[in-house]
This record gives structure tokens, sequence and C-alpha cells, in this order.
């Protein structure tokens, strides 16, 4: 058997001081949608989250709420770990920075970069933003508050550690306009590129205990902790045995993508890349960059009391419908609004109509007219080179980051699928000619089956109803692969099972 491609996805770590929100939901969901995409394809996927659990951040709620750090983490952590469950994600490990694997491995990396002679101690004043866990600087600033979170930073005077970052401006600008780093979509290299024009500068990469006691101690210095993102970036490879050399950290290290917001694209395509160059650490091969959800057109706060809960719209739309939605109807790459108003168009329009209506009458059609089972296998070119160019230009954008025109990709095809059936009138061919009528079926059904399988990735639980309904079963378990594309995968003779309604309209 040949050698699986190994494929290897993070998202960001998560502070813990809230609970997680709507934006947080859709980047893991995004990278479960490509970590499925991928397993499908016969890759060997390495998909993994988590949370950040040091900082400013987490040290200031604790002081707000009177409570210990730990009761911080207590609290909030286990609602991230059970987003996964909620949202089906597919995730193989769930990271915590509290946790000794990724300590031991923090401060292995931090050794490396003083061997590499890239640390140095020098006294600091500037601004820090909390909110971003960083120092900024004045032109960062509109009318002197981060832009990012309408805040004023603190000014804050510290003699703290520095990482050389400066050393690597080039060689990061070189990777990154070579696509040897690929950082998509263009808009965000250029983005990058444009900062590495100016000149990367030093970073401080610790601070003093008397100003925060919340994170890991400084190698060597405990009198000092690592500053939060040198520690947080480090996940990516504590997470896979980095302290220990562990097989699974020779097996899945460079990443392929990692997958994260725009508000933090220059810590992750400068800083981190700048830490491997440092260590002599393998690169990732990708960063995928995507937008902000709005809420009704207005950037969510909790301020303006617009932020929203995912739990509570999973509780309300299902997990399936929710999923659709983010990964269909938010761009990408790109900002995207959620409103209840949308979701309902959305909703109405392709999960109950488009799909979940093709799906009840073509299954209610093959009961009626051949007692559930499935015809003789046939092809009508028509729907053969439908699928052969939708799974083309599906493999495309997925490929591209554009998961939203994937799922169009999809849709387009159950249209077809639709006329399709208007266009052959199998309620008439019934009573004229059963051959044609057997022809026209199996088209259907075998194209019902393609879609589900393309649109496994997006709502995994719809699709493995749609399957099993169509005699396949769960077809999409570890080491599956493209061959489920070929047409005429859907054998003559299987039966096949009306389900309940798919996408019922009532209450949405």
């Amino acid at each position: 058997m040949a050698q699986k491609d190994k494929f290897y996805i993070t998202t960001a770590i998560a502070y813990v001081n809230a609970a997680p929100h709507i934006g947080f939901a859709m980047e893991v969901l995004q990278a479960d949608c490509l970590a499925r995409y991928h397993r499908v394809i016969g890759d060997d996927v390495w998909f993994l989250t988590g949370v950040d659990e040091h900082g400013s951040k987490i040290k200031q709620t604790a002081k707000d709420q009177g409570v210990a750090p730990q009761d911080i983490l207590d609290k909030y952590t286990p609602l991230f770990q059970d987003l996964g469950k909620s949202l089906n994600f597919s995730n193989n490990d769930f990271i915590r920075t509290s946790e000794e694997r990724h300590k031991t491995g923090a401060k292995k990396l931090w050794r490396k970069l003083i061997e590499a002679g890239d640390i140095y101690r020098s006294k600091y004043q500037g601004f820090y933003c909390v909110g971003c866990e960083a120092f900024v600087t004045e032109k960062d600033l509109v009318d002197g508050k981060c832009p990012e979170h309408n805040k004023k930073p603190e000014l804050i005077t510290e003699e703290n550690h520095f990482f050389k970052l400066s050393k690597y401006s080039k060689k990061i600008a070189d990777l990154i306009r070579s696509d040897e780093l690929k950082i998509l979509p263009e808009a965000r290299k250029n983005e990058i590129l444009s900062l590495c024009e100016e000149g990367l500068t030093d970073v401080s990469f610790s601070r003093p205990k008397s100003h925060l006691d919340w994170g890991i101690s400084v190698p060597d210095d405990d009198d000092q902790v690592m500053y939060v993102w040198c520690d947080a970036l480090s996940n990516y490879i504590t997470a896979l045995g980095y302290a220990g050399e562990e097989e699974k950290f020779g097996r899945y290290w460079p990443a392929d993508v990692h997958l994260i917001g725009k508000g933090i694209l220059r810590f992750h395509a400068g800083v981190w890349i700048g830490m491997l160059l440092s260590a002599k650490l393998p690169l990732p091969r990708a960063i995928y960059v995507h937008g902000y959800i709005t809420s009704d057109g207005q950037k969510m706060s909790k301020s303006i009391g617009n932020v929203i809960d995912p739990f509570a719209v999973t509780e309300k739309y299902g997990v399936d419908s929710i999923r659709y939605f983010l990964l269909r109807e938010i761009p990408t790459s790109e900002d995207g609004d959620f409103s209840d108003m949308r979701f309902k168009v959305v909703y109405e329009s392709e999960l109950a109509d488009n799909f979940g209506n093709l799906f009840a009458r073509v299954l209610a059609m093959t009961e009626k007219y051949f007692g559930g089972v499935v015809p003789e296998i046939s092809s009508d070119a028509r729907m053969v080179n439908l699928l052969k160019d939708a799974w083309f230009e599906y493999d495309k954008y997925f490929n591209n980051f554009d998961l939203k025109k994937a799922c169009e990709e999809i849709v387009k095809v159950a249209v077809v699928a639709n006329q399709y059936v208007e266009d052959n009138k199998p309620w008439q061919l019934a009573k004229t000619d059963k051959d044609a009528l057997g022809r026209v079926m199996y088209n259907l059904l075998e194209v019902l089956r393609q879609i589900a399988c393309m649109l496994y990735p997006f709502i995994p639980g719809t699709a493995d109803a749609m399957l099993k309904s169509l005699g396949m079963g769960k077809i999409y378990d570890e080491g599956t692969s493209v061959e489920f594309r070929k047409w005429g995968f859907l054998k003559k003779g299987g039966k096949v099972e009306k389900v309940g309604v798919l996408f019922p309209k009532e209450n949405r």
C-alpha cells in the first residue's frame, strides 16, 4: 500500500478569559471542514485546537472576578472543549498551555533561541494592549486607542528578555514572497510583506513576575515569565511531543496549515516564523487567514450586547444547519454577517428546498416505482460531466482556502439535479417507458450519493444519514479515498430507505 500523505492543521488557541464566541467556533469549523476533506481523500490527518491559559488577560479577569487564575481556567476551558462536541468537530487533540507537555516544550524551544544567540536582555518602555497581549506603537493607535479593542493601552516600563526578530526580517519576506510559506488570501500576503519591508523589529519576549506572575517561568530566570505569544505559538509543536521528540512530532511536523484570524497574522507570519528559523525547525507550509463575523452588520462587542453564543445558535438551529450557514454564507477569508433573517433564507432555499426536497422526492419515487431497490446502473453524459466538473472545481477551491465557493459547487449540482427531475418527469415515464424511468432514477440516486459525499466535510451528520439511506453506510471512515467519487459506485439491487425530513421548515 502506498504511503499516505500527511496533513497537519491547527487553529489559533483561544484565551479562556470568557466563554467561546461564534468567531472562534467558525475558525475551528473551517479547520474541521478542511480536516474532514483531507481524511476523505486518504490523507493521514492530525487536527489540533486548544486554549491559551496564560497571560495578563487571564490574570486581569481573575482579579476582576475576585478569584484565582486557576478558577478562571476551571470555569471557561471546559466550555471550549464542549464546543467541539456541540458542533461535531473532529479534532485529534486539544492542547492546554497549562499542561506539562506544553510547558516543557516551550522551555526547550526557548533554550534553542538562546543557543542561536537570539535572546538578549534590555530595558523597554512602550504601550501594551492587554486585549492584544502585545506591545503596540503609537502609529498603530487610532485616537490613542487600539483599533482592535477600542481601549487605550498601558504605558509600561520593564527590563525584559528580547528576541532578535529583526535578524530574520529579510528571510521571512523572501519565504513569503516566493510562496515557500504560502499565505492565503493574497491580500493578507501583501499585508505581511508590507510589514516586512518596513523591517520587523525585535520583540520583548518576557515579562517580570513583579508585573505578571501568570505564565511559564523563563528558563534560568525565575524572576521572569515568557511573553504570552512566545508561550502560545509554541503549542503547535509542543502538542506533537516536541519536548520528548516523540514519533508524532517527526510524523506530522511541519504544519501544512495554520488557520488563524486576520488580527494575529503578524504574530504567526512574523514572530513564529522567526522563532522556527532561529531554532532551525522546519517551517509551516501555509497560513490561511479568515475574517471576522459581524452581527446584523455590526462588529460583535460585549458592550453593545450583540456577541453571538455558539451554543445558543446551535441549540436553536441544529448542528448541521449552523455548520452549513457559517461555511456557506460567511466568505471564507473575509468578514461576513450573521443574522436570523439571512439564516432563514439560506435554510429554506438551500437546505430545505434544494437539498432536502430533492432527496425526499428521489427516494420516494425509488420506493414507489422500484420498491426501494436501486435500478440498473446507467450513465447520462449530462450528469456524469456535471459531477466531473463539480469535483474539479470543488478540489480547486479547497486547495485555495475558499470553502464557501466549494460549497456553492454542491448547490449548483443540486439545482441541476432538481431541474433534471422536472425535465425527465419520472411520474410520466412510469406510465410509458420503464427502462427510461430506470435510467433516470439511477442517475438521480447516484447524483444524490455524490452530493452526500461532497457535503460530508460541511455537514457530516446529514451526509452520513443520506449515505445510510442510500444503503452505503458510513463510508467516510479513516482511510477512504477519491475512489468513492467514481460514477457507478452505487450498485444495482441495493436497498434504499426513506428517512425523515432532513431539514424541516417549521419553527425556523
